[in-house]
């Protein structure tokens, strides 16, 4: 079987903080179209000629920093692996429609009448989803061409590379064209593997580098590292200009997870230990975030608790709330209480289970207080003491954590910090009913402890809002 050469020598090597630049330009342009369109339609609305008379000193000045607001909401999106792909794209310029058609609804509803240019930031919503739509649909069309693809070989043909290409089979829209496998052992030339073949050893990468319009070198290769490959290895990266990546960050890039399965036993110690470090000004600013934010979710919960708690009470009895020993930073235990979502006595039997997605135990109040997410409600206490942070792994029971911990590799590393009412894997993946499930779950966690700042807490606390909004539950 030949290898396909391709045909184009010189390609647009785009990387992916360029091609975030390229998704904010477009938007900020698309989104001030609809500006002007909800400032026109405003005017009609109110017989004014659309003159710049009427841009520059009727309109107020806040209506033109829309646009910014609208670019916060579409944050998911600025993740370059959803922004290719064309599900991701519509449901995350659906979920920053939802979020502003609440905002939108509640300003309606809260302002006086004629106070506010309501007509027109109404058009722009309408318009600012379906011109984002247009732009985001014309992305995907020119930059996920082949010309604008990178072109990769994975240098490594065991479990660690192989592993990798056969998760990149099954992504709709793939990161790199992959082109084939480098491996220094004799027994696997030419063999297909995961459905790559193996195309030469270490000698022969200069060549089929440049025989084949390579752009990226991913390094997957545990073991001994033969010289010869390195000289090449290094001589493609210095003279024509090929990236060279460690598997483990293409993997993180990729799946925003950490593969714990292909990671070495002392990767906690040698390297995770070090990047868990964030500043003084993130941990306090996140600190007093959650302040904020608890002391607003007690006051929804006070308000709430008579209504949640007669629902409760007239679908299953009493307990209105139960109380539960949870695993905190550092392995400390704490109580957190919830309002009742399961039947009385869910766990009588005295083992601990995580919940599935329809589970038996759950009562048909709880699946709507589940959902919404309200029976997370008097768990802003736990906040605003300091035993929760907002967004963070989620707190598991003292059984379920001893008994993860033998099972999968580096799971206490997930008590570096403060449990979150919700957290990258929360939102990235529901229920976690096998240790398969939670150990994906484990890899998004790890993910987040190494790259927490306040631009990934905002992305989650967006993409929170639009599931609570829709119900999705997490």
């Amino acid at each position: 079987m030949a290898v396909e050469k391709p045909q184009l020598k010189k390609r647009w090597r785009i990387r992916d903080g360029e091609r975030q630049a390229i998704l904010f330009l477009g938007d900020l342009l698309f989104t001030y179209l609809a500006v002007f369109i909800g400032l026109y339609f405003w005017a009609q609305r109110d017989w004014l000629e659309f003159t710049s008379e009427f841009l520059w000193q009727r309109a107020p000045f806040w209506f033109y920093l829309l646009p910014l607001l609208w670019i916060l909401f579409l944050i998911e999106i600025y993740d370059v692996r959803k922004a290719n792909r064309r599900e991701d794209m519509i449901r995350g310029v659906a979920t920053a429609a939802l979020i502003a058609i609440v905002i939108y609804l509640i300003i309606f509803f809260v302002s006086e009448p004629n106070s506010l240019p309501r007509r027109g930031v109404f058009i722009f919503i309408i318009a600012a989803t379906l011109l984002t739509l247009l732009w985001r649909m014309i992305y995907i069309r020119i930059f996920t061409a082949p010309v604008f693809m990178r072109r990769a070989l994975m240098i490594g043909a065991g479990k660690a590379g192989s592993t990798l290409v056969s998760m990149f089979n099954e992504i709709k829209s793939e990161p790199f064209i992959l082109v084939g496998y480098i491996d220094d052992d004799p027994q696997k030339q030419g063999e297909e593997i995961n459905g790559l073949r193996v195309l030469g050893t270490g000698s022969q990468l200069t060549e089929l580098t440049q025989e084949l319009d390579i752009t990226d070198l991913i390094f997957a290769i545990s073991g001994e590292l033969n010289p010869v490959l390195f000289r090449s290895i290094l001589s493609a990266s210095e003279n024509d200009n090929i990236e060279v990546t460690s598997l483990p960050a293409v993997y993180e890039e990729v799946f925003g997870r950490v593969p714990i399965f292909l990671l070495p036993s002392d990767w906690i110690l040698r390297s995770f230990i070090d990047q868990t470090h964030t500043s003084g000004v993130y941990e306090s600013v996140k600190r007093l975030l959650d302040i904020i934010i608890s002391v607003i979710g007690l006051i929804f919960f006070i308000l709430l608790y008579p209504l949640i708690s007669l629902l409760i009470i007239i679908d299953s009895g009493f307990p209105v709330m139960y109380s539960q020993m949870r695993v905190g930073k550092y392995g400390e235990p704490y109580k957190i209480f919830k309002f009742r979502t399961m039947c009385q006595d869910a766990e009588k039997d005295g083992v601990a289970r995580t919940a599935t997605e329809n589970d038996a135990r759950i009562t048909r109040v709880g699946k709507i207080l589940r959902r919404s997410h309200l029976d997370e409600l008097p768990q802003f206490w736990n906040i605003l003491v300091g035993e929760n942070s907002m967004i963070g792994p989620r707190a598991e029971q003292i059984e379920l954590v001893n008994k993860f911990q033998e099972q999968l590799p580096f799971y206490r590393a997930r008590l570096f910090v403060r449990p979150g009412l919700t957290g990258w894997a929360q939102i990235n993946q529901r229920y976690a009913s096998t240790v398969e499930d939670t150990a994906v779950k484990l890899e998004y966690d790890l993910y987040y402890i190494k790259n927490r700042n306040l631009l990934l807490d905002l992305s989650i606390v967006l993409r929170t809002v639009g599931r609570v909004l829709g119900l999705k539950g997490l």
